[in-house]
């Protein structure tokens, strides 16, 4: 079963709460996303291995630590995921980004794919499916499975706030992927909106209704 991290950093809890008030902007809102969005990768990058490397101080030679070279690439699940994700490539600029599109048909719930674009080489990669929401957790089950479809195999989830249902329906559904998020909310309302949540991210994100 794929573990779930839930990050209790006292400068991701402050930045969500603002992300969470009703007041917040788009412009400021978008501006905390993206900063969540990086000071969450430092966590979710930390078993990444490394390996040493001599280099030339301006003192004198040394064996450091680089990265070792497995590839990253980051997953945005459209379009809410976009949020997240340059806040990521700061700290990882050489990972190569990917997009998967799906809608919640609003009869269902279930997740519609609309549209996949992936690196060449995506099975030889590292993931992070990126989504601030798991709420039902249909779109990021969706969006794995398209990913596995294609080859992919090392794949890790990061978003902002899920609900239990959702966690729980994600780790059933794909046992192999690590959840990593700023905060387990309390329940899906009769709308599947998380509960006390933020709204709806892409929305607050983009400045749409």
């Amino acid at each position: 079963m794929g573990k779930v991290h839930v990050f209790d950093h006292p400068l991701i809890q402050h930045k969500l709460s603002y992300i969470r008030d009703q007041k917040t902007g788009t412009k400021e809102f978008r501006e905390l996303v993206d900063e969540v969005g990086m000071l969450m990768a430092y966590e979710v990058t930390r078993d990444f291995e490394t390996k040493d490397v001599e280099i030339e101080t301006p003192v004198t030679k040394m064996k450091a630590q680089r990265l070792s070279g497995k590839k990253l690439a980051l997953i945005p699940i459209l379009r809410a995921g976009l949020g997240m994700t340059d806040g990521i490539m700061k700290l990882v600029p050489a990972a190569r980004v990917g997009h998967v599109g799906l809608y919640r048909d609003p009869e269902t719930l279930e997740a519609v794919e609309y549209f996949v674009k992936l690196p060449q080489d995506i099975e030889e990669r590292e993931i992070i499916v990126v989504d601030p929401m798991l709420a039902t957790g249909a779109s990021a089950i969706e969006a794995i499975q398209s990913l596995k479809n294609r080859g992919a195999n090392k794949i890790r989830f990061m978003g902002l706030i899920a609900a239990p249902e959702g966690v729980k329906a994600l780790q059933e559904a794909h046992e192999d992927v690590d959840i990593y998020i700023a905060a387990l909310d309390e329940k899906l309302d009769d709308h599947a909106y998380i509960t006390p949540g933020l709204g709806d991210a892409g929305d607050r994100l983009f400045g749409t209704k």
